[in-house]
C-alpha cells in the first residue's frame, strides 16, 4: 500500500513538472517570438532561406542592381533640391516621419513607395527613381517602428493600413487633385493589400503589391519553420496572443486576404517565381482573393523583392501599362 502511494506521488510530481516545463516552453517561446519577430529594436539578422536563385539569374540580378543603384544616385543628387523631410501623426500618438521629392514640372500624379521589414524609406528610393522618370511625384514612407519613425512595434502592414490613410490625407491635403498609386515591396507589399481593404479616398487610383504574404500567421509560421525547426502548436498560438497583447494585433486577423475581399481600387500583384521567403504561391491566393479589376506578373528567375532587378524592362512596362489605365 505504502509502495503504490509512493509511486502515484512520484508519477504526480512527474506530471507537474513535465506541465510547468510545457508551459515554459510555450509561453516563453511565444513571448520570445513576438520579441524576435516584432520589437523594432530587437536586431533579427538575416531571416530569409537561401536563395534558389540560380547563378546565372543572380549575376543578372546583380549588375541591374548596381546600374540601378548608380543612376538613382545621380537623380537624387541632381534633385537633391526636390526633397523634403515631411512627417504624419498616427491615431495613437506616433510621429512618423518620410521624405517626399516634388516633380520639377507641376503634377498631380503621385506614387507612395513603401519599403519592407526592418527596413526604410531609402530601401525604395530605387523603386521611386522610376516614378520621377515618368513625372510622378513620391512620397517615401517609413512605417511605424523603422528608420525614424517612432513605434514600439512593427506593424506587419496591418498597424500601418491606418497609417497609410495618414500619408493619403497628407498628399490630397497639398494637392486636392492628386492621382495617387500605392506601390509596396515585401511587408510594402502586404501593407498596400491591407490599405487596400480601408474605405479610400477616390484619389487613390491603383495600387501595385509586390512579394507581398497572405497573412501574418503564414509568414511567421513558415520563418518559425526555417529559423527554429518547429511546428505552429503551440508557440504561434501563443505568440500569436502575446502579440495581441503587446502589438495589438494577432497574426490570423493581419490578413491581406481579408482585405483584398473588400477592395475596390485596380491592382497590379507581382511576384518572384523563385521567392522561397514569401512563397511563390501566396500571390496566387492574393491576387484570387482581390474583388477588384487585377493582374498579375510574375518574373521567372526573380528570387524575393528583386522581380523589378531581374527585368527592370519588363517590370516597369507592366507596371505603367497597368496604372496608364487608371491614372491620367
Amino acid at each position: 500500500m505504502h509502495k503504490r502511494f509512493f509511486k502515484s506521488k512520484i508519477f504526480k510530481i512527474i506530471t507537474c513538472i513535465v506541465i510547468a516545463l510545457i508551459l515554459v516552453y510555450t509561453i516563453g517561446g511565444g513571448n520570445y517570438l513576438v520579441t524576435f519577430a516584432l520589437k523594432s529594436s530587437y536586431s533579427t539578422g538575416d531571416v530569409e532561406p537561401a536563395s534558389t536563385v540560380g547563378d546565372s539569374n543572380k549575376e543578372i540580378i546583380k549588375a541591374n542592381k548596381e546600374e540601378i543603384k548608380a543612376r538613382t544616385a545621380e537623380w537624387m543628387e541632381s534633385e537633391a533640391g526636390y526633397f523634403n523631410d515631411i512627417y504624419v501623426m498616427t491615431d495613437d500618438g506616433l510621429k512618423l516621419e518620410g521624405e517626399v521629392y516634388l516633380a520639377k514640372e507641376k503634377t498631380d500624379k503621385w506614387v507612395i513607395a513603401v519599403h519592407g521589414y526592418r527596413e526604410e524609406a531609402k530601401n525604395v528610393y530605387n523603386l521611386g527613381y522610376f516614378y520621377a522618370e515618368q513625372g510622378y511625384n513620391v512620397l517615401y514612407p517609413n512605417l511605424r517602428g523603422c528608420g525614424p519613425s517612432q513605434g514600439k512595434y512593427i506593424g506587419m502592414g496591418w498597424l500601418d493600413k491606418k497609417d497609410m490613410l495618414k500619408w493619403i490625407d497628407c498628399i490630397i491635403d497639398t494637392d486636392p487633385d492628386a492621382q495617387i498609386v500605392l506601390h509596396g515591396i515585401s511587408m510594402g507589399g502586404a501593407t498596400v493589400m491591407m490599405t487596400s481593404g480601408e474605405e479610400l479616398p477616390a484619389n487613390v487610383k491603383a495600387i501595385v503589391e509586390d512579394c507581398g504574404y497572405t497573412t501574418v500567421w503564414d509568414i511567421f509560421s513558415d520563418e518559425l519553420d526555417y529559423l527554429f525547426g518547429l511546428p505552429d502548436f503551440p508557440i504561434l498560438y501563443c505568440a500569436s496572443v502575446f502579440s495581441k497583447i503587446r502589438a495589438g494585433y494577432g497574426f490570423k486577423e493581419a490578413s491581406s486576404i481579408d482585405m483584398l475581399k473588400k477592395c475596390d481600387t485596380p491592382m497590379l500583384f507581382i511576384h518572384g517565381s523563385e521567392d522561397n521567403f514569401v512563397r511563390s504561391g501566396m500571390v496566387d491566393v492574393n491576387f484570387d482573393a482581390c474583388s477588384a479589376p487585377k493582374e498579375k506578373l510574375v518574373v521567372e528567375g526573380a528570387g524575393h523583392g528583386n522581380s523589378y532587378l531581374r527585368d527592370p524592362d519588363l517590370y516597369f512596362k507592366t507596371v505603367f501599362d497597368f496604372l496608364g489605365k487608371y491614372v491620367k
